[in-house]
């Protein structure tokens, strides 16, 4: 049996047991710099530190997937978080699944993220790699760097594979 994920929209309370969004809408803000500048605050619980880590910060330019896609494997870090923000305003897609099971198919759910929302992957939590937009993705990634083995991947079974559709 083929399992057909469809991507919901990504709000707050959606992603909530699976991490942060970041996003302007709906954030604590205050003006700096003398009232010239806005500032959104503490969007994102970043998590980094855990055995010697420390917070690296890069830009990533991930090649279109088009749906639907075949989902072959998800990941996740079990040292720290970690941060995705598009560099376009161009709409892009996340899937997840809950870090106290090994994934399955099932467990699995999508979001539909505004290109101007990114989310911060809370430690432990499954996910599946950028699934960037066309013609490209560009991503400024937040995450922990240093010593520890910080990455387990889970892979499908050809026949379990599910399927990321429109």
């Amino acid at each position: 049996m083929t399992i057909i994920l469809r991507a919901e929209p990504l709000t707050r309370d959606a992603f909530a047991p699976f991490g942060d969004v970041i996003e302007a809408s709906g954030s604590d803000r205050f003006t700096i710099n003398q009232g010239l500048a806005e500032r959104f605050n503490d969007l994102a619980r970043i998590d980094t530190a855990s055995e010697q880590g420390q917070t690296n910060i890069s830009i990533v330019r991930g090649a279109p997937q088009p749906l639907p896609v075949s989902l072959k494997l998800v990941e996740r870090h079990p040292l720290g978080s970690q941060v995705f923000f598009p560099l376009q305003d161009r709409d892009w897609l996340i899937v997840v699944a809950d870090a106290k099971d090994e994934p399955t198919p099932q467990s699995l759910r999508a979001f539909k993220a505004r290109g101007r929302q990114g989310i911060n992957f809370a430690r432990n939590i499954w996910h599946h790699p950028l699934l960037a937009p066309a013609p490209f993705g560009e991503f400024l990634i937040i995450d922990r760097k240093g010593p520890g083995s910080n990455l387990e991947e889970h892979w499908f079974s050809e026949g379990e594979r599910p399927i990321l559709a429109e």
